[in-house]
């Protein structure tokens, strides 16, 4: 079986860990020596890398639920060979203007 591939929030959750852990285990720590500053790269690079792993993986797709109004709440269907009487909006004629002319200069 392959090993499946990280996907994109496994990856910046993993890097922003690293990055984040290493700078402050090492203002915190005050390592200097070069003992010190793998000790705190390597637990950074393993802390990292558990919480790359803890990232849930995205899970086969549900089906979406369709929530129906109730009965009483849908209008009720006309009746077979009655013909459907469509409602029509008014709409009042546009107000006329008075013709403004020019007066004669």
């Amino acid at each position: 079986m392959a090993m499946p591939r990280p996907t994109v929030a496994q990856l910046a959750y993993g890097s922003c860990t690293v990055i984040f852990s290493t700078f402050v285990m090492l203002l915190l720590s005050g390592a200097s020596s070069v003992v010190g500053v793998a000790v705190v790269a390597v637990s950074a690079l393993a802390l990292g890398l558990l919480v790359a792993m803890t990232v849930p993986l995205p899970g086969p797709r549900r089906p979406v639920a369709v929530v129906r109004p109730a009965v009483a709440d849908r209008p009720a269907a006309p009746e077979p060979g009655r013909p459907v009487q469509s409602v029509r909006a008014t709409v009042a004629p546009p107000a006329r203007e008075p013709v403004r002319e020019r007066a004669a200069s």
